[in-house]
């Protein structure tokens, strides 16, 4: 059946309307993507950490509610490179249902994974972030405190603004630039 599908599909991809040949590109993509979800899902298994990291990644290209549980689990993997992978590709999924698990991953044990949670956190229009990123603020990890800026920024709330403007004077300037930067994006309802 889904071979006749994907036959049909590519058949289709020669259509005279240029429409009808990106709809079928873009049906055999999600064909094609969920096809290999098993094969994907067993390398999450593999003992190479490469392997596993590039399994994650390649799961960002699934749309399908069968990735969120495996994924959920790599964060759990004792490799950060790992749960920076996962962590990453939640973060770009922008499922709601799993922020619990992405502000956990603010406290991870790891520098690169707190940095990537931070950033991953920018990608949900959630105004209930803002004080888990406003608390990064004032971490001596200049790149956690640049991502926890950017999120801020990004999801636009007025509450950032006094977890900003104590940035303007920061003594990094790649810290100050980011915070002015927010404080213009940031929305304006509620004044």
């Amino acid at each position: 059946m889904l071979d006749e599908r994907r036959k049909l599909l590519k058949g289709v991809l020669g259509d005279p309307d240029e429409g009808v040949r990106f709809a079928a590109a873009a049906a055999l993509e999600h064909l094609e993507s969920v096809l290999s979800l098993e094969q994907i899902l067993s390398s999450l298994n593999d003992e190479n950490r490469g392997i596993r990291v590039r399994a994650i990644y390649a799961l960002e290209r699934v749309d399908s509610p069968k990735v969120f549980p495996p994924l959920l689990s790599a964060l759990k993997d004792s490799d950060a490179d790992v749960r920076s992978a996962a962590v990453q590709v939640l973060g770009k999924k922008k499922n709601p249902k799993i922020l619990g698990s992405l502000v956990r991953h603010l406290k991870d044990p790891h520098p690169a994974v707190r940095v990537h949670a931070a950033e991953a956190l920018g990608n949900f229009a959630d105004r209930r972030l803002v004080p888990y990123l406003g608390a990064l603020v004032t971490e001596k990890d200049a790149e956690l405190v640049l991502s926890a800026v950017r999120s801020l920024g990004a999801i636009g709330a007025p509450e950032a603004e006094k977890y900003l403007i104590r940035l303007v004077k920061d003594p990094r300037p790649a810290v100050r630039r980011e915070a002015v930067g927010a404080l213009g994006i940031l929305s304006l309802d509620g004044e």
